[in-house]
């Protein structure tokens, strides 16, 4: 698999002038040695199942794959990702998710260069709106995106969801193993549980994401679609663990610029 194609999304005239064009115009960040190896094959390790979603926000599943890509017992896929990101802060990343959604497409275009094409948020007046706490603006917002993760450009919704609607333990935010983070549901041509949430680490933050694929919403609540009998195929988990291995690599290298210069900018 191709992680760098070399060739960037389109960008417009406007785009151009807007100062944070600089970060477009940089190369991708190099992506650690160890995570393209695990590229190569499927991780013997199962991920902790969504059932049990709380022991990763605790901490408390280090007995599963941390990163890494697979098809679990019941034939849903999963994808594991951590990712150290030095001189960013919680503060940073709770900012990041929300001011991507809102404004100009470079703000998602700066993010990954090759694969990202578009990402509006459906309520930006929630979004924007100074009285709403940067880590909630994300909550019941959803996010309208076009992206290549290996097959071509595809659309897909994100509903992100207040971490208790998701059926998160809220009392586990704030402790040592989860500043904060985000969640929701992936809506597109294979519907996806995710969740990232992020933790101070050395000199920055660890950044943790999980997949659940093969999951989605019905009558309001979280739960497995996929029909019985049938497998998410392997190469689907490998394309969005390749391109999740991409995109925050890069975040990592330019949010604590994007946001110095921006973060009074939503």
């Amino acid at each position: 698999m191709k992680l760098f194609t070399g060739k960037k999304v389109g960008i417009s005239k406007e785009e151009k002038n807007l100062p944070y064009y600089k970060y477009f115009e940089r190369e991708l960040a190099k992506i650690p040695e160890n995570k393209i190896k695990i590229l190569n094959a499927p991780s013997e390790i199962p991920a902790v199942s969504f059932e049990q979603r709380n022991l990763f926000l605790a901490g408390e599943d280090k007995n599963f794959c941390q990163i890494g890509y697979g098809t679990a017992a019941d034939g849903t896929g999963f994808v594991c990702n951590e990712t150290y990101m030095p001189n960013v802060t919680g503060e940073m990343l709770d900012w990041w998710f929300p001011w991507h959604s809102v404004g100009s497409d470079l703000r998602y275009k700066i993010w990954d260069n090759e694969d990202h094409y578009f990402a509006r948020a459906d309520n930006v007046e929630y979004v924007c709106n100074e009285k709403i706490p940067v880590n909630q603006k994300t909550w019941g917002v959803n996010h309208y995106i076009i992206e290549d993760i290996g097959n071509g450009p595809g659309f897909l919704i994100i509903h992100f969801k207040r971490p208790a609607d998701y059926g998160f333990d809220e009392k586990i935010i704030g402790t040592a193993k989860c500043e904060s983070l985000v969640c929701g549901i992936g809506d597109g041509d294979c519907a996806a549980a995710m969740t990232h949430k992020w933790y101070p680490y050395k000199d920055g933050v660890l950044f943790c994401s999980r997949f659940w694929i093969g999951f989605g919403v019905v009558e309001g609540k979280i739960v497995k679609t996929l029909p019985e009998g049938v497998k998410i195929p392997v190469e689907v988990s490998r394309g969005l663990f390749a391109h999740n291995i991409k995109e925050f690599s890069n975040l990592a290298a330019i949010l604590p610029e994007v946001y110095a210069e921006n973060k009074n900018n939503f």
